[in-house]
């Protein structure tokens, strides 16, 4: 066992060493989407960072030989954890699942911190959509990301190229699904849905990584 593996506490940066071996491919966004996915839950350290124990080294070197070595999707696996790690299966419940968010107009005014004028932008360059006059959690997070950068002088009409930008990468997700799609066997959706999530995931990593490297060589001139 390595000095780093006997500690009672690792950073995600130590476990993707240990599992590295053994599965080249893993990657630190693999891991934050295994975890967003509720298959592993490390604790946070009072500034945030995640705090991984051996145990979670286990449960994950569990998922990543059950997806190489037997194609299993997410959902089966969680099942599977649930049993060998002694995991409580997640249990269908109207009452605590996850509410879906129906706003009206004043209500997303209110939530967001906008105007109706930025709204009416927001809807006439596209970035945003009411579906029966109700406007869901995306729109809202899209709403208040724009009130945010107003105070920076950005609103919605200096950010079509964002848009453009979402939707090429919206492209190559749906451009590297479609042979899982395209199959039609049982539980292709749920598998081109899962991968269509870790996909948004890593793009959303690249496009981070790229734009904090553009922004340093602006501001080295």
């Amino acid at each position: 066992m390595t000095a780093q593996a006997a500690r009672s506490h690792m950073s995600i940066g130590e476990v993707l060493a240990l599992l590295q071996g053994e599965f080249p491919d893993v990657t630190i966004s693999k891991i934050r989407f295994l975890e967003g996915e509720g298959l592993i839950e490390p604790e946070r350290s009072p500034s945030g960072f995640r705090k991984f124990t051996h145990l979670h080294v286990e449960q994950l070197r569990y998922i990543l030989t059950e997806q190489r070595d037997h194609y299993l999707p997410l959902r089966v696996i969680k099942d599977k954890m649930a049993e060998d790690f002694g995991r409580p299966r997640a249990v269908p419940d109207s009452g605590s699942a996850e509410q879906e968010v129906r706003l009206s107009r004043a209500e997303l005014l209110e939530q967001a911190g906008i105007d109706d004028e930025t709204l009416t932008e927001l809807e006439d360059y596209g970035l945003l959509a009411a579906r029966a006059r109700r406007y869901d959690d995306n729109a809202l997070a899209v709403a208040r990301t724009v009130g945010s950068l107003a105070r920076f002088g950005l609103h919605a009409r200096h950010l079509r190229a964002v848009k453009a930008a979402a939707e090429r990468e919206c492209g190559l997700v749906e451009q590297a699904v479609a042979p899982v799609l395209k199959r039609r066997a049982p539980g292709a959706i749920g598998e081109a849905d899962e991968a269509a999530r870790e996909l948004s995931a890593l793009l959303l990593d690249l496009h981070a990584a790229l734009l904090r490297e553009g922004v340093r060589t602006v501001l080295r001139g």
